[in-house]
């Protein structure tokens, strides 16, 4: 469910805009071979669990869509704690936060496969989330300090591709322990995974630090965690039966947060979220486009497995193996996409395929029992492809404008809006769905109300086509090779 953003990235702030005499170093990529325990620890985790979300509703003894907040409770840690994450690792330095953060997720990962109830669930997973959003200092530190500016949708690419291997066999692992185990191995076997992460990094990973890092913005860091969790728990208790009540006052609370933090960051000299960075073009742009097309991406790995399996009638194992195709089209896109933006560069590429990609993704809310199976395998194959490229895309072109002292924040930033968005695209897919079953008088979501939920994700990322058109049609052309 992660794109390959690297939150905060100093280490860019020191590469050459230009080539160096000597070739760059290609060093990120033994590096994030050394990683890979951790991302692909932390993507298998996502993408098994969705794929087990009605077989866990069961045992809880709720409806599935509700457990939805097993997905958003993670993603709401990422969004609260990445903004830290830098600070920390600043300080502290990047194999000490690196390493403690692999043990705080395979401590949530414990409490996970302990959980009697959803609730007790949903903060195992916030659990999970901290040591999450904590494990991305060393990619800021580490992995992207030789790429030059050229480079940089390479180093994107590459970032991500041992995180893939996590979403390929996820479905598949995650029908087959479903089906055959208990769904809580899928948290258990996080824990030899990592250990083994543990004991590369203290190997391999070099104790970086900053010695002229920002001061901690502890008011803000408060402000912002409050404006965010009331936000999205409020949007999330909206989508279930008789959560108005609760949802209400928590959307206030974090409005209200939400003003005072604004108030706050005009203040302060470096606030945890700097919102000035707004004011940059390229930037501002890949946040909103962005933004509208991460709910679609959010909402699928909800939807998908929800579908084949209460709709279709098929089993855990028979769902992941059809849903591992958005990840094999994922796969597949990083080898084109620096050629794609070189021969059409990134204005026009986002606009064509961000409409291809929402249309691509429609039709999976036109899955029927009737369909073949390799049609709906096709589908989600292109749909794979075509929304990975517009994430490589986003992801790079963001800092085309930004100055490099300020690389850091923005990349921070960045992260926590991505996160953000995963979460809320789960909040509206299950929303949509839950008044769909109402204004139908279904008890169980029933076809036409996949439907519904799948249109309306897809026409909130159709409207980044309004954003894509702002780009400059010679965005990012240093960073694509046409220049």
């Amino acid at each position: 469910m992660r794109d390959g953003i690297v939150p905060a990235a100093n280490g860019v702030a020191q590469t050459p805009e230009h080539d160096p005499v000597e070739p760059p170093s290609r060093n990120y990529r033994t590096v994030a071979l050394i990683i890979a325990c951790a991302m692909f620890m932390e993507n298998l985790d996502a993408t098994v669990l969705a794929t087990a979300l009605p077989t866990m509703a069961r045992d809880f003894g709720v409806r599935a869509p509700e457990m939805s907040i097993a997905l958003t409770s993670y993603l709401l840690a990422l969004a609260v704690f990445i903004p830290a994450s830098g600070t920390m690792a600043d300080r502290y330095g990047a194999k000490l936060v690196f390493r403690l953060a692999i043990v705080l997720f395979m401590c949530g990962s414990l409490a996970c496969g302990l959980s009697p109830t959803l609730p007790m669930m949903a903060a195992a997973r916030f659990v999970q989330g901290i040591g999450g959003a904590m494990m991305m200092p060393v990619g800021r530190l580490v992995l992207l300090r030789s790429v030059a500016k050229r480079d940089m949708v390479s180093a994107m690419s590459w970032l991500i591709m041992p995180a893939l291997i996590g979403p390929i066999v996820g479905p598949p692992v995650g029908g087959f322990i479903v089906t055959y185990l208990d769904w809580r191995w899928i948290f258990w076997l996080n824990l030899p995974i990592g250990v083994l992460g543990v004991i590369l990094v203290g190997r391999f990973i070099a104790d970086i630090r900053e010695t002229d890092a920002h001061p901690f913005d502890p008011v803000g860091f408060l402000l912002s965690g409050v404006a965010l969790g009331c936000l999205l728990f409020g949007f999330e208790m909206a989508s279930r039966a008789g959560g108005g009540v609760v949802a209400a006052p928590l959307i206030g609370i974090g409005l209200v947060a939400g003003w005072f933090y604004l108030r706050h960051a005009r203040r302060v000299a470096h606030p945890i979220l700097d919102l000035s960075l707004l004011r940059v073009p390229t930037f501002r742009l890949s946040v909103m486009g962005g933004s509208l097309t991460r709910i679609t991406q959010g909402a699928q790995p909800f939807l998908l497995p929800l579908m084949m399996q209460i709709g279709f009638g098929m089993s855990a194992a028979q769902s992941g193996l059809i849903t591992v195709a958005t990840a094999i089209g994922s796969f597949g896109m990083k080898g084109v996409a620096r050629r794609i933006l070189r021969r059409f560069g990134f204005r026009s590429s986002l606009i064509v395929i961000g409409v291809l990609s929402a249309c691509s993704y429609a039709l999976c809310g036109l899955f029927r029992p009737d369909w073949p199976v390799a049609a709906m395998f096709a589908v989600l194959v292109v749909s794979g492809f075509l929304m990975s490229f517009q994430f490589t895309a986003y992801n790079t072109i963001a800092y085309d404008q930004i100055d490099k002292r300020r690389m850091s924040v923005a990349t921070s930033f960045y992260a926590t809006f991505q996160q953000l968005m995963l979460s809320l695209g789960i909040c509206v897919a299950a929303l949509v769905l839950h008044l769909s079953m109402l204004a139908r008088g279904h008890v169980r979501p029933a076809f036409p109300d996949f439907t519904t939920a799948f249109l309306a994700v897809t026409a909130i990322s159709l409207t980044a086509l309004f954003v894509n058109r702002r780009f400059a049609p010679d965005a990012g052309a240093e960073m694509s090779g046409r220049q």
